[in-house]
């Protein structure tokens, strides 16, 4: 579960926010901060992994919090989601290692966009404890964590959120994986993950072969393309 926080000076902003991220089951919106100090301490007390941080904060700007912020929290990802648009201020966000920046007012379908991105950057992070440079393309090249595009059908049963986080353990360890591998990746059921598994491989996105193990008994791993 990715804990996030959001940093809002205008509560009913701060609020429509939570309610977006609300609509992903990985995410759990551990607190909420109006101003900058409140946000230290938010961040000190919940130790989130994701912050959402506006720039015009009451009694600080969100571009001077950062430097506190990678002082103290080295590994937070932080999504600058602000009204400014002065472009001192998108150097520094770019500086500080910000995620991204998003110029209000921020559509729901953008929102999203940037999520599902995140959701499967922290997915590859956590999927793999060996970097190699499929890892590291994968990461760097954002086109390639980009969702399905708004308008893909589905067949029933298959979820866009899960099927990304499928794809996202297969292409992190690309030595093959089985079912249950894969379902243990993602905390579902082995019949779960050949659904989504079979899925991507009609689709050509993935391929399906049998191995032998030790005992010689037949195995179906699975393989990004």
């Amino acid at each position: 579960m990715i804990k996030a926080a959001i940093a809002e000076d205008d509560f009913r902003i701060a609020d429509i926010h939570e309610k977006f991220l609300k609509k992903f089951n990985e995410i759990e919106v551990v607190g909420k901060a109006l101003t900058g100090e409140q946000t230290l301490q938010l961040l000190k007390t919940t130790e989130p992994d994701l912050l959402l941080l506006d720039v015009y904060l009451p009694d600080m700007l969100g571009s001077e919090l950062l430097p506190l912020i990678r002082e103290h929290f080295p590994k937070l990802s932080i999504i600058m989601i602000t009204a400014a648009t002065d472009k001192e201020f998108l150097e520094k966000a770019l500086g500080y290692g910000a995620e991204n920046y998003l110029i209000k007012p921020v559509s729901r379908e953008r929102f999203d966009e940037i999520i599902q991105s995140f959701i499967k950057k922290h997915a590859l992070l956590s999927s793999s404890e060996q970097v190699n440079q499929n890892l590291i393309d994968l990461i760097f090249d954002k086109r390639k964590l980009e969702p399905y595009k708004k308008g893909t059908t589905f067949p029933k049963g298959i979820d866009e959120i899960t099927l990304g986080k499928v794809k996202a353990v297969l292409q992190a360890k690309r030595d093959g994986l089985s079912a249950e591998e894969v379902g243990n990746e993602i905390g579902a059921s082995r019949i779960t993950a050949r659904r989504y598994l079979e899925y991507l491989s009609s689709i050509n996105e993935s391929k399906a072969e049998v191995v032998y193990g030790i005992v010689g008994r037949p195995e179906k791993k699975y393989y990004p393309l």
